[in-house]
């Protein structure tokens, strides 16, 4: 096992900044180089993160050309698979920002990439360890809701539109969906085993985005702010999902698990305009069966706990590197995400239901 891990940062970014904070909290992690395509912007990441005995670059491949064992990608989304694919043919494990990619075709040619090369690429989804998404996990996986038929999830904020790169078409690739969406998505799709997707109707708009009374940018937004599809899965399931970074209500409503055995009704945690989507944690969980003939409802406890789950996540990273483990949050799960938003996008686009065909890796 490598004592002391050698790790490079592409894009330097809000995002960049708590991988940083993270490695720099590992004895056994060194920062060894930052690479930014704007010039000067590596300088000043090292110089306020107090980065010491770090080199830095305006050409990502350049980082790349250093002896590394791994790299955090924190680039605009458009970025991410150009970056990825150069760090994976340079020979580095890599640790990609969500969403995935900005189209499904990159995603497929980045887990190609990451299984001929044989290095990891593992998706920065941080809710996977909160202890609360792991717990329904293992609830729904137990069997105790017996065959789940219907799920729903999704999650809205009243006022929540962030701004510059996430709102670029061609920079960012969508809006809400893969902003926050492919949270709630990763939430559900991974308690179920994360079964492939067949079709999707779906609509998308973004109203309050390109409307000056909601937003400063509103004649440079170009990615939707709200988004709802049904899904049909393999398996005689079907997914009712809807995302919205603006709306006029403060809910989209919970997510539910319907099985045939019982149910499982999940609340998100949090308050206010920016309140009611998965990346925030969970509020309350509820277990609806009948025993007998009679109504129970049952009240699960909610963890309440403290646990840094970016730096966990950062850290599952590392020690998979070190320990030559298989990828935490593996490309070919999150390429069945990916294809989702593609197939939403496709669908609201078209004003029809849609196929989706997962590519055989």
């Amino acid at each position: 096992m490598k004592e002391m891990l050698q790790v490079g940062i592409i894009g330097t970014g809000g995002i960049a900044a708590a991988h940083v904070r993270a490695y720099k909290q590992m004895p056994d992690v060194q920062v060894a180089a930052v690479a930014d395509i704007a010039p000067g912007k590596a300088e000043l990441f090292k110089e306020k993160l107090e980065l010491e005995n770090v080199e830095t670059f305006a050409d990502h491949t350049k980082l790349l050309e250093l002896p590394l064992d791994g790299v955090s990608i924190c680039t605009p989304n458009v970025a991410h698979h150009r970056t990825s694919v150069d760090a994976l043919l340079a020979d580095k494990h890599v640790l990609v920002e969500k969403p995935m990619a900005v189209t499904i075709e990159q995603a497929v040619d980045m887990v190609k990439t990451a299984n001929e090369t044989k290095k990891m690429l593992t998706i920065g989804f941080q809710p996977r360890y909160d202890p609360n998404m792991r717990m329904i996990k293992e609830i729904v996986q137990s069997g105790s809701l017996g065959d789940v038929y219907y799920v729903q999830t999704g999650g809205g904020r009243r006022r929540g539109m962030p701004e510059g790169t996430f709102i670029n078409k061609e920079l960012a690739g969508a809006g809400a969906l893969a902003d926050i969406g492919c949270y709630s998505l990763d939430l559900v799709l991974n308690a179920l085993g994360y079964p492939k997707p067949l079709t999707v109707s779906a609509y998308a708009s973004n109203h309050f985005g390109t409307n000056p009374v909601y937003h400063k940018e509103a004649p440079n937004f170009e990615v939707e702010d709200f988004g709802v599809a049904l899904i049909r899965l393999e398996g005689g399931k079907v997914l009712n999902f809807k995302t919205s970074w603006a709306m006029h209500a403060d809910s989209l409503g919970p997510t539910l698990f319907l099985g045939k055995d019982a149910g499982l009704k999940l609340t998100p945690a949090g308050t206010g305009p920016w309140s009611g989507v998965w990346d925030g944690g969970i509020g309350t969980i509820d277990l609806f069966h009948d025993i007998n003939g009679r109504q129970v409802d049952t009240s699960i406890p909610v963890e309440v706990h403290n646990r840094d789950i970016f730096y966990e996540k950062v850290r599952d990273f590392v020690v998979a590197v070190k320990e030559n483990k298989p990828a935490p949050i593996p490309g070919e799960e999150i390429l069945i995400n990916q294809a989702i938003i593609d197939g939403i996008l496709r669908s609201s686009a078209n004003g029809r239901e849609v196929e989706i065909h997962l590519p055989e890796l």
